[in-house]
């Protein structure tokens, strides 16, 4: 057994029974092996036993590199494994490996010597699609584009000078440190606050919400307001990432009236809360820069705008000094009767154009009062009273006249139509001996043959009314 792992140290192509354990052959050796020949050997075991193979897998943790080489993870449900795509191999592919594909990678199986770990040497790429978690951030993404939670207009920009940080992160991650590290540098005047929460695992998402509604809600609990507020971590793969991908933290950033900063992961690394929240930063410690001025680069400019204000001084007093000086050796030199003959003069011709000038003014004052005094003469409404009093005496006197025509008119019509009434109405007819029977209900008795069925009649005269019964009679 010992010969055959000596051979397979020296490179020789050897398959091992399969039923004998790699554990085995190596306890029943006494020799104390080297880390570089133990991993030698696991090498060779995995190029015979597993050689070249296809897998499938999702892509993540994808890093290209400048010599061309691309490195990352091929991962599934329940496990993950380096991969490292060549530079000759990947410039033959026609597949662009994007974080979050799901992928089916041929490639061998072997051991990366320098640091003992086993990697899959890609050869050729097949696109079956994307992951999961990244159709899942794509489809959140596009959601809320749509509702608007990306629009720069609702963005609130970052103080210029804050006073008081919130940070929203693990308090035993790097990420916090590297942040506190920079803004003790930059500007040393400022307070942190710290909301420690999980930023990795499940469950992690509703921590970090917690956070952030804490730091936008202090003030009206009566606690520190902060003025910006920092939700990050360190790099990780998209799963370890995902929890900044959660909806909820996404409405929570929208929502916190506080302007926010999101600092996750590397440069590389995009998140759904950095593109809802209001500045983005590559990495945490970069959000530390964003968010404080540095304090050299201030006292810098203090300092020059020192030297341009005391430049400013010097010059405006070297100007009234000079000024001073030609005062002095001109027109002070002189006697003050030379010096106030001109000003005096000046003011004399201003009296005079100030005179001419009110009085001016004061004319065209008196001639419009006089005007608006006549058309309000004009207008007063005695003036309206008289004259629509005239109208209404002419209107009287045209009314009255027009009635007495009228009632005039009328009273002769009237005498006409009594005459006629007169003449043709009933009563002439009566006074010519004529006479009206009615039946007990009033109605007119108009023949004999109606007047015998009925019981009673009366009888009009032109002087009076009878009554009489009436009394059959044989025909």
């Amino acid at each position: 057994m010992i010969a055959m792992l000596k051979r397979l140290e020296e490179g020789v192509i050897l398959k091992l029974d399969k039923e004998i354990p790699l554990v085995m052959l190596i306890e029943m050796s006494t020799e104390a092996l080297t880390v570089s020949r133990l991993v030698r050997r696991m090498k060779n075991v995995l190029e015979i036993e597993v050689g070249e193979v296809w897998v499938e897998g999702e892509i993540s943790n994808l890093r290209k590199q400048a010599s061309g080489h691309q490195y990352f993870s091929l991962k599934d449900a329940n496990a993950q494994i380096s991969a490292v795509f060549f530079k000759g191999s990947a410039a033959r592919s026609k597949v662009n490996l994007e974080d979050g594909k799901k992928l089916k990678i041929f490639g061998e199986v072997s051991i990366y010597e320098a640091r003992g770990t086993m990697q899959l040497i890609v050869r050729k790429v097949e696109e079956i699609g994307q992951g999961d978690l990244q159709a899942r951030f794509e489809q959140l993404k596009k959601a809320l584009h749509g509702e608007g939670l990306f629009d720069q207009d609702r963005k609130k920009p970052l103080p210029p000078f804050p006073h008081r940080i919130g940070v929203v992160t693990s308090p035993t991650g790097a990420a916090l440190q590297d942040m506190l590290n920079v803004l003790s540098r930059r500007a040393p005047w400022v307070e942190v606050f710290l909301y420690p929460c999980r930023v990795q695992g499940k469950g992690a998402e509703k921590e970090i919400v917690a956070g952030i509604k804490r730091f936008g809600s202090a003030a009206l609990k009566g606690e520190p307001a902060v003025d910006v507020v920092i939700i990050g971590r360190g790099g990780g793969s998209l799963e370890d990432l995902w929890n900044f991908n959660e909806e909820e933290v996404a409405r929570a950033i929208s929502e916190c009236p506080t302007p926010l900063v999101s600092a996750v992961g590397h440069e590389i690394d995009f998140t759904i809360s950095d593109f809802v929240a209001d500045e983005r930063a590559p990495t945490p410690s970069a959000a530390a820069e964003l968010v404080v001025p540095d304090r050299e680069e201030l006292l810098v400019k203090v300092e020059a705008k020192r030297l341009r204000l005391e430049r400013h001084v010097k010059s405006v007093f070297s100007n009234y000094s000079q000024q001073l000086k030609r005062l002095h050796e001109g027109a002070l030199s002189r006697s003050s009767e030379r010096v106030l003959k001109e000003p005096q003069m000046r003011l004399a011709e201003l009296e005079q154009a100030l005179n001419t000038a009110f009085h001016s003014h004061t004319q065209r004052k008196s001639q419009a009062f006089m005007q608006a005094q006549l058309r309000l003469r004009s207008k007063h409404p005695q003036h309206f009273v008289e004259r629509r009093a005239q109208i209404l005496s002419v209107l009287k006197s045209s009314l009255q006249q027009s009635m007495a025509v009228r009632l005039e008119k009328h009273t002769s019509t009237l005498a006409r139509l009594a005459s006629l009434r007169s003449a043709l109405g009933p009563d002439s007819a009566f006074e010519r001996g004529f006479s009206i029977a009615y039946d007990e209900e009033g109605k007119i008795i108009r023949s004999a043959k109606q007047a015998r069925e009925e019981k009673k009649l009366t009888t009009r005269f032109h002087d009076g009314v009878v009554e009489s019964e009436v009394t059959p009679t044989s025909d």
